[in-house]
């Protein structure tokens, strides 16, 4: 059996290469959304990005400044050293340490590192060399649907299931950063509905709310959540689809009032509380006798009528029954008790109990 929970209400806070090549100012990003993860009672995640850049890149294309991908590559490079570094201040501030590894070294980096959640990038959802590598660590796996065709995304789902590896399946829209027409919140309904045996969660590059996002895509069942991250400092510029700790803080607070707002989970009939329940037994109808009734009389429909207010220990016309024996005389007007009558509920004390305590007491 697959054990899915280690996604279960899961916040993967994406570093991704804004530590710019700089250890402390990576260790700098740690320590800004501690305090915030910590404050907020959240179980989270920040992802890191492995990459060897040695091999990563061809020795001829190493010098074309001109390839942005590249560039960004060669100047947000740490060492070895420096990841082991960060991924231990990850660990002492409260948080599971995750990456994503870019080639068959970085997934031996995870390994080494003891990286327990390893994330798949939307652009390898088919490099199968690289996944195969990945899936020989048994580690739990996080895929990104992005821009994969279902195809892909079917075969990488069956892939890990078969050799029973967790995998978390996140809907993402690949567009950084994303406009809220642009989000396909539906794609939750689509993913719950076609993997129902995985946490599907909502990965996001949204910039300009931290709260309406969340709110439906928790009402819609995801279970698991993705932003990237950054700080102010230093001078350098934030990505627009990047967080900063005070949204996140916004973030993580949407995330509680929606668990609030949603309440019990879809797949059971919820447990209404005491207020609920006291609140509705007070509309029930009480059952009144219409006449003097006597002892041992055989009660029947016409002599009774129902009314409100329900009293405490009296008959509903939830427990009302034809032919209940009468054990006390009743007078006109007054309320038939379940000590009146001899029936099968009677003779229930739980119910009994129940019915006592529910209702109008006589001094109100």
């Amino acid at each position: 059996m697959i054990d899915r929970d280690i996604f279960e209400d899961l916040f993967v806070l994406e570093m991704a290469n804004n530590h710019l090549g700089s250890l402390d100012r990576g260790l700098k990003i740690v320590s800004g959304f501690a305090q915030v993860v910590r404050f907020n009672n959240v179980r989270a995640t920040i992802k890191l990005q492995f990459r060897d850049v040695g091999t990563f890149i061809h020795p001829d294309f190493v010098d074309r400044q001109d390839l942005r991908y590249i560039r960004k590559t060669l100047d947000t490079r740490l060492t070895d050293e420096d990841y082991a570094t960060l991924v231990k201040a990850i660990r002492q501030a409260g948080f599971i340490a995750t990456a994503t590894p870019f080639d068959e070294r970085s997934v031996d980096l995870c390994s080494n590192l003891g990286i327990p959640i390893i994330k798949i990038a939307s652009s390898d959802m088919n490099d199968w060399i690289l996944i195969e590598k990945i899936a020989k660590t048994k580690k739990p796996v996080i895929v990104s649907t992005g821009g994969s065709s279902l195809k892909d995304l079917d075969d990488i789902v069956t892939f890990f299931t078969n050799r029973n590896i967790p995998i978390g399946i996140n809907h993402c829209v690949s567009i950084y950063p994303s406009e809220d027409s642009e989000l396909e919140l539906n794609q939750i309904d689509f993913l719950r509905t076609r993997y129902p045996n995985h946490t599907i969660g909502f990965s996001t590059h949204e910039y300009c709310n931290w709260t309406n996002s969340m709110f439906i895509a928790y009402a819609k069942g995801a279970r698991m959540f993705e932003r990237h991250i950054d700080i102010q400092t230093d001078g350098a510029k934030v990505s627009p689809y990047c967080s900063l700790p005070h949204q996140v803080d916004e973030w993580f607070k949407a995330f509680h009032k929606a668990k609030e707002m949603c309440g019990a989970p879809g797949t059971q009939k919820r447990i209404p509380p005491k207020k609920e329940i006291d609140y509705l037994d007070a509309l029930v109808r009480g059952v009144y006798a219409a006449s003097d009734l006597p002892e041992g009389h055989c009660l029947a429909d016409e002599d009774v009528y129902l009314a409100i207010p329900l009293q405490q220990g009296q008959l509903s016309c939830r427990e009302l029954m034809r032919g209940e024996m009468l054990l006390n005389p009743v007078k006109k007007d007054a309320p038939i008790r379940i000590d009146d009558i001899e029936s099968p509920y009677s003779q229930i004390p739980s119910l009994r109990s129940t019915i006592y305590k529910r209702g109008l007491t006589v001094d109100d």
